[in-house]
């Protein structure tokens, strides 16, 4: 453990700041899980919770808890898996 208090203090943060981006990617993972059910269900009700979850996982990663990149690939999946069910439903 720390001895001096601005190391202290440090830890502090860093354990405050822990618990924040777990809160975070623990809402982002259930705004996926909600994506994929709405999905099952039909892709008019997916489209709806699209846009819920393209505004989650642009949020985690404007704000550093996770990589660009890494938004960008779960963005692309995604709606990758959107438009295959659209294209389900129109071909059938």
């Amino acid at each position: 453990m720390a001895h001096h208090k601005s190391a202290i203090k440090r830890h502090k943060q860093s354990l405050a700041k822990r618990e924040s981006n777990r809160v975070a990617k623990s809402t982002l993972r259930t705004v996926i899980k909600k994506f994929d059910a709405a999905l099952v269900k039909g892709p008019a009700e997916a489209k709806e919770v699209f846009s819920e979850a393209l505004h989650a996982i642009s949020k985690t990663a404007s704000r550093g808890i996770i990589h660009k990149k890494n938004a960008s690939r779960k963005i692309s999946r995604l709606s990758k898996k959107l438009h295959k069910a659209s294209t389900a439903v129109q071909g059938a």
